[in-house]
């Protein structure tokens, strides 16, 4: 006797059964099991179900690749979440077209119900990474989950925020879950299912089609309260998901860029529009607070710290090196300019800078440009 399970699994896996199809016979006819059993004429009279799906049903055409499938789930240590089930997440329950089931490796909770999703370009700048990054770090110290792609970019960023503010976070998968994209993720992946999950609707085995992210950007926009773009073009993917969010009556936020920068046109949309411009993590907080109960201040995990660059100045430097490191932003900048700023010769300044970058307080990236740490 085949358990529930392998029911469900053969029914998602029948082409042209989408979300809200499925919920259409699963209401009809109880369960998937039942599913099966019906008749051809109870069949057609489901609205949207076409010929060749009535027949592959009538013909359990997707049983043996059911069977391989569940093998599979257990051989790679997934777990499958049912839109029945206590833990399918509560936010994703009450879009129109969520997924029938979900693939997810690690553990979704009830904290995860409190979650913003980040999300942004792939071709980020080192701006929209650091803005990405230390926005997440801040959400996840006021206990709100972060959902994003584990994109290349600002996806990442989004992710790596989340885990160094010691947080909850949850990437949604344009593949099945044992194909981890992009490749250098590897260790992104197994670090999010130890501190959140991985998850997708997609079969084990699925490649990450260029026509699969569209799609699943609604969950993961679904997932949270809000959804937040930092850095996207005006034909970026990320629109798509504010589009979702806006479909499924959630907040919507965009983080500022340059005026000169294609990267922010999309973002700059957004906020002529209507989305809440984001300059920190407070503005986001402020306007999710009548749907959640935050934690008082002095309970945020996230450390307090002085306005200001002599806040985190570190005492073991020279008034010299001191000098200069009060001149490196969070943003690139030229040496010439901080020899221009600091009225330094161009040696003097790359000699301090080199002492900085060897303790770890500066940065020098390609072009000789100089970033804080």
């Amino acid at each position: 006797m085949m358990d529930d399970l392998y029911y469900w699994m053969a029914l998602h896996l029948i082409p042209g059964i989408g979300g809200v199809t499925y919920r259409q016979l699963i209401k009809v006819f109880g369960t998937p099991e039942e599913v099966f059993k019906a008749k051809e004429t109870e069949l057609t009279a489901i609205k949207g179900i076409r010929s060749a799906t009535t027949e592959a049903i009538r013909n359990f055409a997707s049983k043996e690749r059911a069977a391989q499938e569940l093998k599979l789930v257990r051989k790679y240590g997934v777990k499958i979440i049912t839109f029945q089930d206590e833990a399918y997440p509560q936010n994703l329950a009450n879009i129109y077209d969520a997924p029938a089931l979900l693939y997810v490796k690690g553990n979704l909770g009830e904290a995860d119900n409190f979650s913003v999703a980040v999300v942004g370009s792939r071709h980020a700048t080192y701006y929209g990474q650091k803005a990405a990054e230390g926005l997440c770090r801040s959400l996840a110290g006021h206990d709100l989950t972060i959902v994003s792609g584990m994109a290349r970019g600002i996806d990442t960023a989004a992710h790596l925020g989340a885990l160094w503010g010691k947080g909850r976070t949850i990437a949604v998968l344009g593949s099945g879950l044992d194909i981890v994209y992009p490749e250098e993720n590897k260790g992104l992946y197994h670090r999010i299912t130890e501190n959140g999950a991985v998850i997708s609707e997609y079969p084990l085995g699925t490649p990450p089609e260029p026509k699969n992210f569209p799609i699943r950007n609604r969950i993961i926009s679904g997932l949270a309260l809000g959804t937040v773009i930092v850095e996207a073009t005006g034909k970026s993917g990320s629109l798509i998901t504010a589009n979702f969010a806006l479909e499924q009556g959630r907040e919507v936020f965009a983080v500022p860029g340059s005026i000169n920068s294609l990267r922010s046109s999309g973002t700059h949309k957004l906020i002529k529009q209507g989305a809440k411009l984001v300059e920190s993590a407070e503005d986001i907080v402020e306007e999710l607070r009548p749907l959640k109960k935050f934690p008082p201040e002095p309970a945020l995990k996230r450390a307090k710290t002085t306005d200001g660059p002599s806040a985190c100045m570190p005492q073991d430097i020279s008034p010299e090196e001191r000098d200069i490191l009060a001149l490196v932003e969070e943003y690139p900048q030229h040496i010439d300019e901080l020899v221009r700023r600091g009225d330094l010769v161009v040696q003097k300044v790359s000699s301090i800078l080199l002492n900085l970058e060897l303790k770890g307080l500066v940065q020098q990236l390609p072009g000789k440009l100089f970033v804080r740490k």
